[in-house]
């Protein structure tokens, strides 16, 4: 099948992030993303209030993304969107909403796994990125996953290793709210831990399997860290945030890299890619880097917009179902725990 002119419409909902993006070829026309401000005063994503929000941006959202890319609905060869895994609430507006599209249109729905589209984010054509050669190694981070995944092709991939409670990046967030840091804390803790001494403060790396991770203990050992040394000194968390941050920051770091070097040195495998929102964080991208030069590794590191929830990752995916005619039937339901 050719993908002369062809123009996949791609939807993410699985969150709290509404998107729609164009690709043709594996060029990105178009990537839209409403981010919903109003979980911010909650400390937290609210599943309820994530799904109204998707029912008021999805339409607009999409509207957008076919003015950027200067095309007309009756243009698009096909839709492609989040069938999960995320909240059930938010997946079941974006699904409904890209069925009934396709259905009025008269055009094929591809379903996508959002964790595999994390890691097929790579094959999205850009200068600022290399694409990974099969097989590789993925560690795909994110608020909900924590996973290291063999890819051997772009619809074969095998979880290796993964958390066996947290996500890593909910230990960012719930650490930051532990400091007193407004939500998502994530990116505030990458902002103060460049100013810090990562070597100020000691946290435990829990212990696991070799491949696989834990970071409820983490948690708990921030949340004792806080009260003892706050209850002399109150302003602790204030006069020492950087370095605490900085600590914090290294101690999860070194954790996952030393997950991946298992991994590396299990499967023979020096070709890795990360994803998920967590792959933003300079700390990670920096220790990749490092490992490149000092290990060998031949490291993929995607553009930020294409590390936090985004609908470019979704329409890749789309446009590499629609070469091998994977198409989805109307009656495909969305999933909030999905498996590759």
């Amino acid at each position: 099948m050719t993908l002369k002119q062809t123009y996949i419409l791609g939807i993410e909902s699985s969150c709290d992030d509404t998107a729609a993006a164009i690709i043709n070829n594996g060029v990105i026309l178009s990537n839209v993303v409403a981010t919903q401000r109003i979980h911010e005063e909650y400390g937290g994503v609210v599943p309820e209030l994530a799904s109204r929000a998707h029912q008021q941006n999805i339409v607009p959202v999409v509207q957008l993304a076919l003015q950027k890319a200067n095309i007309d609905k009756n243009q698009l060869n096909a839709i492609a969107f989040t069938r999960g895994p995320g909240l059930m609430g938010s997946l079941l507006v974006g699904t409904s909403f890209s069925k009934s599209l396709a259905m009025g249109l008269g055009i094929p729905l591809i379903d996508v796994n959002h964790m595999q589209a994390h890691i097929l984010a790579h094959f999205i054509k850009s200068e600022a990125h290399s694409t990974p050669n099969f097989p590789f190694l993925a560690l795909t981070i994110s608020g909900g996953h924590t996973q290291i995944v063999n890819v051997s092709s772009y619809f074969e991939m095998e979880i290796i290793g993964q958390t066996i409670d947290d996500a890593v990046g909910e230990a960012f967030d719930k650490s930051a709210k532990l400091m007193g840091l407004p939500y998502p804390g994530g990116p505030l803790i990458d902002k103060y831990a460049q100013l810090g001494n990562p070597k100020a403060f000691k946290f435990p790396k829990p212990k696991v399997s070799p491949l696989d991770f834990s970071f409820s203990g983490l948690k708990t050992a921030v949340l004792y860290f806080v009260q003892r040394n706050t209850k002399d000194n109150p302003d602790f968390v204030s006069e020492n945030l950087n370095d605490i941050c900085a600590s914090l920051q290294f101690t999860i770091v070194d954790y996952l890299m030393d997950k991946l070097k298992n991994a590396v040195k299990q499967t023979g495998i020096k070709e890795v890619a990360i994803g998920g929102g967590v792959s933003a964080n300079s700390g990670i991208r920096n220790a990749l880097l490092a490992a490149e030069k000092n290990l060998g590794w031949k490291v993929h590191i995607p553009k930020f917009e294409y590390c936090t929830d985004n609908a470019a990752m979704i329409a890749i995916v789309g446009e590499l179902k629609y070469k091998e005619q994977k198409f989805a039937t109307n009656d495909v339901v969305a999933k909030a725990r999905m498996k590759f």
